[in-house]
C-alpha cells in the first residue's frame, strides 16, 4: 500500500507544536509495518539554514495562484532513523522567511497564508504525479493541507495517477481552521460554486479545514473522546454540524510517544536511569531536581507542569486557587512560555514562595526530561486537549498525572476511584467539570495518596507498564487504511 503524508511541519525539520512530532514519527512506524510512505512538506527558510543532508532533485513544478503562475523546486531528504523519503517544496516567495505561519515574535499571521498553502496543496499533487507515486491514500494534516482533498475531487479528478486515491483529513486542533476573506476563493482556482455553506464557505469566509472535512473520504482526530467532543457546539468551533454529518467517517486514534526518546531507562538527560523494576533512580532524579531548583530536599510531592501558558491549558484554574495550593505541603515547578499575564503571575509566585515554587519561562529539552523524571505528580488540567503527550511521558516516568477528563486525557488517564488500583488500568487522577475547586480537591486527593507508600508505588507502576507507543498508533492507522482501500467510495 502506498501512502503520501502531507504536513505543514515535520520533526526534526520544522516544529511549532505536537503536529510536527506526529508527522515525524508515524510515517516511520507505518513504513516499518510494511506501508510504502512518502512525506511532503514546505521547504522553510529554517530548513535551508540547517545542517540536514538534503539534495536538490531535478523536479520542477508549476502552480496557478489566481491569475499568476508560481513555480517550485523540490528537495529530498529522509526522516531520521528511517528510509522514509521527505520531499520539500521550495518557493522563495512563500517559504523563504523566518516564520512558519506568523511574523516572528508576534501572533500576527502572514497576510499571504492562503496563497502559501494553496501552493502547498496544489504543489504536493503536482509532485506526487511527477514522482509517479499514484498513492492509495493521501493523508492530510490540519488546515494547511485542507484543500488537497478538494482539488482531488474537482480539478484533479480526471488525472490517471489519482484514479484510485482516497484521502484522510486529520484534525490535530479544530480551533485552527485556515479562515480567509472570501475573495481568496479566486486564488484557489476552484469554481465559485463551491463557495457555499455546505462546502467551503464559513460565515462569509473561505475555510480551508472545512473543505478538507467535506471532501475527504475519511476524517480522523487524535483521540476517541475528542472525536465525540468536536461534534458538539462546545468544542466544535462552528464545524460541529459538518462533523455530525460525517460522523460515520470520523475516527479517533490516540497519538503515541517515542520510547527511544522518552524512556527513563535510557534517557540521556537525567542524572540516574530507572525503570519499573528499579525505581531507586527516580528518587535520585527527584533530589537532583530539588537541588537544581533550590528547594529543600524533603520527601514531599513535587508537582510539575510543562505547558503553554494559556487558558486552554487550565492556567486560569491554577491561578484561581494557587494561594490555597501553597497551603499544602508540596513543591511546584513550571516550565513553558505563553501569555504575558501568566508570565508575570508565576514570576510573582516564585518570588513569594521561593522554597516552594520554581518557574522557568522558556523551553529546553533537558529541563523537560528532568521535570518528568524528578516530579511525583504531573499537572494537566486542560480546558480542552485533542490528545496530549505530556501525560503519556509522565506515565512512562512514574510521574502520576492529575488531569481534567477531556479529549485525549479522558482516553489515557483513568482515575484511581474507578476501581481498585490493583486492577492495573488505573493510572492517575482526573476531574470532569472545568472548575478550580475540583482541581484543588483532586490535587489534594493525589497528595493524600502519596503519603501511602505501597498504593502510590502500585499506581506509578500501573502507568509505567502501559503501552502508548507509536507502533500501537500505527497499527490502528493501518487498520483504517485497509478499511478505506476496501470501501468502494
Amino acid at each position: 500500500m502506498k501512502v503520501v503524508y502531507i504536513s505543514p511541519e515535520v520533526v526534526p525539520f520544522a516544529k511549532t507544536g505536537g503536529l510536527a512530532d506526529i508527522a515525524g514519527a508515524i510515517p516511520k512506524y507505518l513504513q516499518r509495518l510494511g506501508i510504502e510512505m512518502t512525506v511532503i512538506m514546505p521547504f522553510y527558510n529554517i530548513i535551508k539554514k540547517s545542517q540536514y543532508h538534503l539534495t536538490k532533485t531535478d523536479i520542477r513544478f508549476d502552480v496557478k495562484i489566481g491569475d499568476n503562475h508560481k513555480s517550485g523546486n523540490v528537495y529530498k531528504g529522509l526522516l531520521p532513523d528511517s528510509t522514509v523519503p521527505v520531499y520539500f517544496l521550495d518557493n522563495e516567495q512563500y517559504y523563504g522567511r523566518n516564520g512558519f505561519y506568523n511574523h516572528p515574535g508576534t501572533t500576527k499571521d502572514y497576510e499571504d497564508n492562503s496563497e502559501r498553502f494553496i501552493f502547498l496543496c496544489q504543489g504536493a499533487l503536482e509532485v506526487i504525479e511527477k514522482l509517479n507515486i499514484c498513492p492509495d491514500i493521501i493523508h492530510c494534516n490540519d488546515w494547511q493541507t485542507g484543500l488537497v482533498s478538494v482539488y482531488l475531487k474537482t480539478t484533479y479528478a480526471k488525472k490517471e495517477c489519482f484514479r484510485n486515491t482516497k484521502t484522510i483529513m486529520t484534525i490535530h486542533n479544530i480551533a485552527y481552521q485556515g479562515l480567509f476573506w472570501h475573495w481568496d476563493m479566486k486564488l484557489t482556482g476552484l469554481d465559485w460554486s463551491l463557495f457555499n455553506w455546505k462546502q467551503l464557505e464559513f460565515y462569509g469566509k473561505l475555510n480551508f479545514l472545512k473543505g478538507g472535512l467535506v471532501f475527504s473520504d475519511f476524517i480522523t482526530t487524535v483521540s476517541k473522546t475528542y472525536a465525540k467532543e468536536i461534534q458538539t457546539s462546545e468544542y466544535g468551533e462552528g464545524l460541529d454540524g459538518v462533523l455530525r454529518d460525517r460522523a460515520e467517517d470520523l475516527y479517533g486514534i490516540i497519538n503515541g510517544i517515542d520510547y527511544s526518546i522518552w524512556n527513563p531507562e535510557t534517557d540521556k538527560f537525567i542524572i540516574a536511569n530507572y525503570g519499573i523494576n528499579n525505581l531507586a533512580g527516580k528518587q535520585v532524579c527527584k533530589r537532583a531536581l530539588q537541588k537544581k531548583l533550590n528547594f529543600p530536599e524533603r520527601n514531599i510531592p513535587v508537582v510539575g507542569m510543562i505547558t503553554r501558558l494559556t487558558d486552554q491549558k487550565g492556567l486560569d484554574l491554577i491561578v484561581n486557587r494557587f494561594q490555597d495550593l501553597m497551603k499544602t505541603d508540596i513543591q511546584f515547578v513550571l516550565l513553558g512560555t505563553g501569555e504575558k499575564r501568566y508570565h508575570e503571575l508565576f514570576k510573582t509566585y516564585a518570588k513569594t514562595f521561593p522554597k516552594k515554587v520554581a518557574v522557568k519561562l522558556n523551553f529546553d529539552e533537558r529541563s523537560a526530561h528532568e521535570i518528568e523524571a524528578g516530579s511525583d505528580i504531573f499537572l494537566m488540567p486542560s480546558r480542552f486537549e485533542p490528545c496530549g503527550l505530556n501525560q503519556l511521558y509522565s506515565l512512562k516516568y512514574g510521574t502520576v498525572p492529575v488531569v481534567r477528563c477531556t479529549g485525549g486525557l479522558a482516553d489515557t488517564i483513568t482515575d484511581v476511584r474507578s476501581e481498585p488500583i490493583l486492577n492495573g488500568r488505573y493510572n492517575g487522577f482526573s476531574f470532569k467539570e472545568y472548575n478550580s475547586d475540583l482541581l484543588l480537591a483532586t490535587i489534594i486527593r493525589a497528595i493524600d495518596l502519596y503519603k501511602s507508600k505501597d498504593p502510590w508505588i502500585r499506581l506509578m507502576t500501573n502507568g509505567m507498564s502501559q503501552d502508548w507507543s507509536w507502533e500501537r498508533s500505527a497499527r490502528e492507522y493501518i487498520t483504517l487504511y485497509e478499511t478505506i482501500v476496501r470501501r468502494n467510495i
